[in-house]
């Protein structure tokens, strides 16, 4: 009998992202519609749920529960019992239901960095849209504001939560850029500091068309895609994006790479959610697009 030589040993260890968000059982939001694209772009992620759903609430009704702020930090202790927090390279946050919830994300980023300085924080800041207004409860944006913006390195707001975060009015591009310069100056020092702008519609754009922006400390860049006619608009698109900007930019360092990479595929989940006329993303139909998107939309410098 032939022998074989021994494969060789993997040496590759994937990156661990803490994400803490909402949940669905039904559905795509909040760790619904992150965990997945993370997972295929081959990151472990360590999931913690603020709520869990039956499915999102823009149905109209739902079953479930919004879980104790203090169930973070006791989900955290039992990570760190394991010993393996210093092995978290990043944490993301999605939606924050309370007051207390808000806390008790700043104190699961701050132990981690504890345990890993170098762990990065991407904040995706969930609190309105255009043409809904804000949609958490009213102290929310202050508090996160306050508290979660000053420890995070990556924040993606909309439009609409841009302007709400910094009160200035976005309706070019060049109010954009200096709404998304004023929030990287409240971003933590001696990080990335990266501000992304997402469902940016704005005058001077092409017709039927949307944009992202990303403001770096090297410069900034837009990526554009056609506007696909999706209505009622699809909720977790905002925290796809966020998982898919954060994962690409995890991997190579690059926000430029990341935004059109990220924009790319959200496109082309968002064209399979079209053609099927479903009401929730097609996260599972498209996932071998979000990883190698067929269509490529280049990200340019604008700043």
């Amino acid at each position: 009998m032939k022998e074989t030589a021994p494969s060789a040993p993997i040496t590759t260890v994937p990156q661990n992202i803490l994400s803490i968000q909402s949940w669905v059982s039904y559905g795509h939001v909040g760790n619904a519609a992150a965990v997945f694209p993370l997972q295929r772009l081959g990151f472990e992620v360590w999931a913690i749920q603020t709520v869990q759903f039956s499915n999102h609430t823009g149905y109209g009704a739902w079953t479930g529960a919004v879980f104790p702020p203090e169930l973070v930090a006791e989900l955290i202790d039992g990570i760190e019992a394991r010993g393996v927090l210093p092995d978290c390279d990043a944490v993301l946050s999605g939606y924050m239901g309370s007051e207390g919830t808000v806390g008790a994300v700043v104190g699961a980023v701050r132990r981690v960095r504890a345990a890993n300085p170098a762990a990065l924080y991407c904040c995706d800041p969930v609190m309105g849209d255009v043409g809904r207004g804000v949609f958490v409860r009213p102290e929310l944006p202050e508090l996160i504001g306050a508290q979660a913006i000053p420890e995070a390195d990556i924040v993606t707001p909309n439009q609409f939560e841009l302007e709400l975060l910094t009160g200035q009015t976005v309706d070019t591009l060049e109010h954009a850029l200096d709404a998304a310069r004023a929030l990287r100056e409240r971003l933590r020092p001696g990080g990335p500091r990266i501000v992304l702008v997402t469902s940016l519609v704005r005058s001077g754009a092409p017709e039927q068309s949307i944009e992202t922006l990303v403001v770096t400390d090297d410069g900034a860049w837009q990526c554009r895609t056609p506007l696909l006619p999706l209505d009622p608009p699809r909720n977790g698109t905002g925290d796809a994006i966020a998982a898919l900007f954060f994962g690409h930019y995890l991997k190579a360092g690059q926000a430029a790479q990341a935004l059109s990479l990220a924009m790319s595929a959200l496109y082309a989940l968002l064209q399979r959610t079209h053609l099927t006329g479903t009401r929730e993303i097609q996260l599972v139909a498209a996932q071998d697009e979000l990883v190698k998107p067929a269509r490529l939309f280049e990200a340019q410098q604008v700043g």
